[in-house]
């Protein structure tokens, strides 16, 4: 059966009950239902409706006028792909949904804060806390190349100073390269961030903390000062050692000195009794009875002049003599050579008083105090 045959009893424009329609009609139909939506009726109801729309278009077309200032740029992103980096004034763009304009500022400086736990190369934790300073120098970059900048910033700048921290020892990181650390982390940073096309730039990288964690600081502490104490017994050690060592090489250099004297000492003297040997010899050889006699004298003469003892020769004489032996006793002492303080002890010529001298009958003498 067709679609308008009649047989079923329905004709497919005609509602029930009611007159079949044209297509004009149907369209008046609803110009009219508008007209009524839009708050007007019949003819003028449909120009007021199309004034309306008229508006609605300017208002929307003026949401696509944008400011941009010195320091920023405008992307500018039509069904989401880049068209054009607006420039800094004012600028109109078509308006959303079909372009869209993201504002960058390139000229700002950010400060992104790290802080973490990390290990050593030497298998030690170390806390360090950072400020990295950014700014977004290319905007297109910046708004497509990467798809979260600041969460690429974190991860990039983990994996950067993990990267430094890893190669050092911990005694190093806190002493001698603390002040590397920033500029290391800053190239492998910028380097990697160059690679990912994230549109970033950095400018710099403050240090704020590196140290131990706070969970091992007691014993750090403990650590520490052992090390300090060591470095002070070290020192004194070498202090003392600075001082014993140069006496004792001097002690040893005198000790040789006084030997090698010693030695010249020795041999000259010997060297001289010889030579004064020889001499004698030939005397000997020449007059030996005259020289046997003078070495005799002079003998003699030299041991009773260390002497204390006063001998005299009184044959056949009974007088009691009076011997000044103080003054006696002081005048040997200088011949003496420096024994007769050793000797005096005891004897006639320690004694202040005066001292005699009698000969018993049978020619022997004695002492008397006078």
């Amino acid at each position: 059966m067709a679609w308008n045959d009649s047989g079923n009893g329905k004709d497919p424009w005609k509602r029930d009950g009611e007159e079949p329609n044209d297509l004009d009609q149907i369209v008046q139909d609803w110009q009219r239902r508008f007209g009524r939506i839009l708050g007007g009726g019949g003819r003028g109801g449909g120009t007021g409706g199309f004034v309306l729309l008229v508006m609605l278009l300017i208002a929307w077309g003026l949401t696509g006028f944008y400011r941009v200032d010195e320091a920023e740029r405008g992307v500018v992103q039509r069904f989401g792909a880049h068209t054009e980096t607006s420039e800094p004034g004012l600028r109109w763009h078509l308006p959303f949904p079909i372009e869209t304009v993201d504002i960058v500022n390139v000229e700002e400086v950010n400060d992104y804060n790290f802080s973490g736990e990390m290990l050593t190369a030497d298998e030690q934790y170390v806390f360090i806390d950072i400020v990295v300073q950014y700014r977004r120098t290319d905007p297109v970059r910046y708004s497509f190349e990467v798809d979260d900048p600041d969460l690429t910033l974190n991860n990039v700048t983990e994996s950067a100073l993990r990267g430094v921290v890893g190669t050092s020892s911990m005694e190093l990181l806190i002493g001698e390269r603390r002040e590397q650390i920033p500029a290391r982390t800053m190239e492998e940073l910028q380097q990697t961030l160059g690679d990912y096309g994230s549109g970033l730039t950095v400018t710099s990288i403050n240090l704020n903390v590196v140290d131990y964690p706070k969970s091992v600081q007691e014993a750090v502490d403990d650590t520490q000062k052992a090390r300090n104490d060591r470095d002070r017994f070290e020192l004194e050690a070498t202090t003392y050692a600075n001082d014993i060592i140069p006496r004792a090489r001097g002690a040893a250099q005198r000790v040789l000195q006084d030997a090698e004297a010693y030695r010249d000492k020795a041999i000259a003297d010997s060297e001289g009794e010889a030579a004064r040997f020889e001499a004698l010899l030939a005397e000997y050889q020449k007059a030996p009875r005259v020289t046997r006699d003078r070495l005799y004298i002079e003998a003699i003469e030299d041991v009773y002049g260390r002497s204390n003892k006063v001998i005299l020769d009184s044959d056949g004489s009974g007088n009691l003599m009076y011997l000044p032996l103080d003054q006696l006793m002081k005048r040997s002492l200088p011949t003496s050579q420096g024994n007769s303080s050793s000797r005096s002890s005891g004897s006639p010529g320690t004694t202040s008083d005066s001292l005699a001298y009698e000969r018993t009958d049978d020619g022997r003498e004695r002492r008397v105090r006078e």
